[in-house]
């Protein structure tokens, strides 16, 4: 079995922990984006109960991430207990991933955002940062991954955490093609927008008109032209370069919509179409917003 790769019968639980500033925040939105249940900042004292509410639920979830730092004062303390008792915890694989970085880079991000250390009591940062490395030593000994993101951009932590942390190489990227009607407005989460509206149109063929691009005859009609055929040939090789850098830009999804005049016809057909060619690459998802949505 691989090293990053969980038992199925496992619940896979990993503590994010370490210094404020160091990245907490970026690696629950990674783990987040890996399927991972993810809670901020839980008492330790309710670990392993919300553990056991987990696995009791009939929605079981097998992979959780939970946030536990200093911000919860006294109560860090009895995180060390916690973990041992889940040393006892039947079902459950637990790790845990420290976040550090130097002092000079704390400082400095900590002077670029104008956040006061939550162990600094209004006093200097550097004070707050010291107590806290020393509150969390024995916690970093106990950790099994220990990334040091003083010279980590936010898009290289996540890259190290996909790395680590998915199974069987997903990399929480997702490729969503979306079909909408420019009539019933312009989606607002799409990252691209194609207006297809200059392709032939089926709605004005009366037997196509009541259908969708979802139904055969409809989609060999918009795919048969050679317009259509030019435009998937262009924008094939796009896609082929702009969804990699969007990747790579770290980004845990691209949003490319479609959109003809009422969302039914020729932008359904060319989600579907675009969307089952690029689903052998890429975990792709297709939402087709106003084929319900029939207004004359």
């Amino acid at each position: 079995m691989a090293g990053n790769e969980t038992p199925n019968r496992d619940m896979e639980l990993v503590i994010i922990t370490g210094m404020s500033g160091a990245g907490r925040t970026v690696a629950m939105q990674s783990f987040e984006d890996l399927g991972f249940y993810c809670i901020d900042n839980l008492p330790p004292e309710l670990l392993v109960t919300f553990l056991d509410l987990m696995m009791k639920s009939e929605k079981r979830m097998r992979r959780i991430a939970a946030v536990m730092d200093t911000r919860g004062g006294d109560l860090f303390d009895s995180l060390i207990g916690a973990l041992d008792g889940l040393l006892h915890t039947e079902g459950v694989s637990s790790r845990i991933l420290f976040l550090e970085a130097d002092d000079e880079t704390l400082v400095k991000r900590y002077k670029e955002t104008r956040r006061s250390h939550p162990l600094a009591n209004g006093g200097l940062p550097l004070a707050g940062i010291r107590k806290e490395r020393q509150l969390l030593s024995e916690m970093k000994g106990r950790a099994r991954s220990i990334y040091n993101t003083s010279k980590l951009k936010p898009r290289q932590l996540r890259e190290k955490i996909i790395t680590e942390f998915s199974t069987s190489g997903d990399s929480g990227f997702t490729v969503n093609f979306i079909s909408f009607g420019f009539k019933h407005g312009m989606p607002i989460d799409a990252d691209v927008v194609f207006d297809v509206r200059f392709l032939p149109n089926p709605f004005y063929i009366e037997e196509l008109k009541p259908k969708t691009g979802l139904d055969k005859e409809v989609s060999d009609y918009v795919l048969k032209w050679s317009d259509t055929r030019l435009l998937i040939e262009k924008l094939s090789d796009l896609f082929k370069f702009l969804i990699p850098q969007y990747k790579n830009e770290g980004k845990s999804q691209v949003v490319i919509a479609f959109g003809c005049t009422g969302g039914q016809h020729r932008s359904v057909t060319l989600a579907e179409f675009f969307g089952k060619r690029f689903k052998e690459e890429y975990k792709t998802f297709i939402t087709h917003r106003d084929i319900e949505n029939r207004k004359e």
